[in-house]
């Protein structure tokens, strides 16, 4: 292993971090978040929602199990750059195909290594995410130039980034079932699609900004909203589309920023988070039971509780912050929640919701 620190991370506030570069050599620009997960760090860095940001993984060893052809959550690595505290260099596990390095490389995103991210985690939560650069190698000329730019850095909020990682035309799964889905894509993961199709629901996946005149023509049983990055008012075309779809009285089901859309489309607000909900042991509960579930979870946006209209209930909520994690509507069949019910990585028991779903159609 090198010991040359031939890395660098500069936040917007100055801050300059060295370390060992890996994976591609290039630079990401994007806002630095943290997530707590043990493991997962392929599905994490396949999500859509990580799109604009630079990902840094608590659990200080990444890449011991290296990386597979079956936990892909979108067709390529999503977030702009990786940071760990130590990269295993030689995996070992029975699927593993690639190591995490030759996985960067390969999407040409970069990473550094060999630094301190309890340092930068308890940063991000005193201070709240910030925007930043990770270049790999670099010059220590370059550092002047780097923090000034990282000063400049378009926040996330002003960027419509549903539109980037949103499918281009529409996706036909067919598994001959009696139910069909349309599923607007946001940012969708593929292990909600597949969660769909093992419950024998045919799925047709459109474009974010495909018209509620066009989803209605497919004469779906049920609307899936999905999740997606970034700021959820920055995708007007879904929630103009959603506050259409509402009155139709189709069971619609919202996951993530699909929960955001569908509170913003009932007229309530959102908010960003200070620095998000990012891992796979998010404590959530049900009002309605009083169970407490673990839930896995990624977003930086939360629904702001006392904009809620009287048509809308809260249904769930953290146990962290008390934020909103879940809606229902009062009388239509729609309900949608904030965390992941298919995980991946994370708890399964949540898998429930999407049996509601299904019997919400019948």
């Amino acid at each position: 292993m090198m010991d040359k620190n031939n890395a660098v991370l500069v936040l917007q506030d100055g801050t300059v971090v060295k370390g060992r570069g890996f994976g591609a050599k290039a630079q990401a620009e994007g806002e630095v978040v943290f997530n707590t997960s043990m493991g997962g760090y392929q599905e994490a860095l396949t999500d859509p929602s990580y799109k604009y940001q630079i990902l840094m993984m608590t659990y200080p060893l990444v890449g011991n199990y290296g990386v597979n052809d079956e936990d892909f959550e979108s067709d390529k690595i999503q977030v702009e750059g990786l940071i760990v505290r130590e990269l295993t260099e030689k995996p070992s596990h029975s699927k593993s195909k690639k190591t995490l390095d030759e996985f960067l490389k390969e999407y040409e995103i970069p990473a550094i290594q060999g630094i301190d991210t309890r340092f930068l985690t308890r940063k991000i939560r005193i201070h709240g995410v910030m925007n930043g650069i990770l270049k790999y190698p670099y010059e220590e000329k370059e550092i002047d130039g780097l923090k000034e730019r990282a000063g400049d850095l378009t926040n996330i909020s002003d960027l419509d980034l549903v539109d980037l990682v949103s499918v281009k035309k529409p996706k036909n799964y067919d598994v001959s079932g009696k139910k069909t889905v349309v599923l607007v894509d946001c940012g969708v993961k593929l292990s909600i699609i597949k969660f769909l199709l093992d419950r024998k629901i045919n799925v047709i996946q459109v474009p974010a900004k495909t018209s509620a005149d066009r989803i209605l023509e497919y004469e779906p049983d049920g609307i899936l909203i999905s999740n997606g990055p970034g700021d959820p008012e920055k995708a007007d075309y879904v929630i103009e589309t959603v506050k259409k779809l509402i009155s139709e009285e189709i069971p619609i089901f919202g996951i993530c920023m699909g929960l955001q859309i569908m509170a913003l489309a009932s007229g309530a607000k959102t908010y960003k988070l200070k620095f998000g909900h990012r891992g796979s042991n998010h404590p959530v509960k049900d009002l309605e039971t009083g169970r407490a579930h673990i839930t896995s979870q990624n977003h930086g946006f939360a629904v702001d509780a006392d904009s809620i209209p009287g048509n809308i209930e809260i249904s769930h909520i953290s146990l962290n912050d008390q934020s909103v994690e879940g809606i229902r509507h009062k009388e239509l069949p729609i309900r949608a929640v904030q965390y992941h019910p298919e995980a991946h990585p994370g708890p399964w028991y949540n898998y429930y919701l999407f049996d509601e779903f299904v019997e919400m159609m019948k």
